[in-house]
């Protein structure tokens, strides 16, 4: 019973993260995110200062892809040798390979130009969903996942939920601030990167850790 309990947890909000992505993206298809966009870059953009700035490009650097490697690399070793995880190593390699590469695939399905209006970045390619967004999203939510059962206290559980959440919110809004992403576009990439660690949850407690 509290194994499908928990599936059945697992479901409903891989579900709500499903739907809530189509509706935006759908919403970015037809052009109704515009108005959206424009107010929330109004606002996370007047906050520019040099200090926040620095801090910013701080940020939006741990979301990038070769520090997300790394520290994906650092967190398996973490496991494996550290709190003795083995089947749980297949399900982090899973959401963090198939992240990028669902990122990659919806990037080219929609692809959407980057915002064009007050720069302090450069990047390239296409928009919608954020890929930084994505990575952040399952790099976090499965390592705090992962280490949930470790976290005996309530107050320990509550920190660990608040420092990921943190971390990933500060990623997405650095895109923002840096003027490379659009609001909806990190919105994106959050539910459909909480699409994707939802399945591979669900998929890992049915068929490779059912107790």
């Amino acid at each position: 019973m509290v194994r499908k309990t928990h599936l059945g947890n697992a479901y409903v909000w891989t579900g709500a993260a499903f739907v809530l992505f189509v509706l935006i993206s759908i919403i970015v298809k037809v052009g109704g995110a515009s108005e959206f966009d424009s107010s929330v870059i109004s606002v996370v953009q007047g906050w520019e200062n040099p200090g926040l700035t620095h801090a910013m490009e701080w940020f939006s650097w741990l979301g990038s892809t070769l520090v997300v490697i790394v520290i994906a690399v650092l967190i398996l070793i973490f496991l494996a040798f550290v709190l003795g995880h083995r089947k749980e190593l297949l399900l982090f390699v899973a959401v963090m390979g198939g992240a990028p590469l669902l990122n990659v695939i919806l990037k080219s399905l929609f692809q959407r130009e980057r915002p064009v209006i007050h720069r302090l970045a450069e990047e390239g390619g296409f928009s919608f969903p954020s890929g930084h967004s994505m990575a952040a999203f399952a790099l976090y939510g499965i390592l705090t996942y992962l280490l949930w059962r470790h976290v005996r206290s309530r107050t320990g559980r509550t920190l660990l939920v608040a420092i990921a959440s943190l971390i990933v919110i500060s990623i997405g809004i650095s895109r923002i601030y840096l003027g490379v992403h659009y609001p909806s576009d990190i919105l994106g990439g959050y539910s459909a990167s909480g699409v994707w660690l939802g399945l591979m949850i669900g998929a890992f407690r049915k068929f490779i850790r059912p107790s």
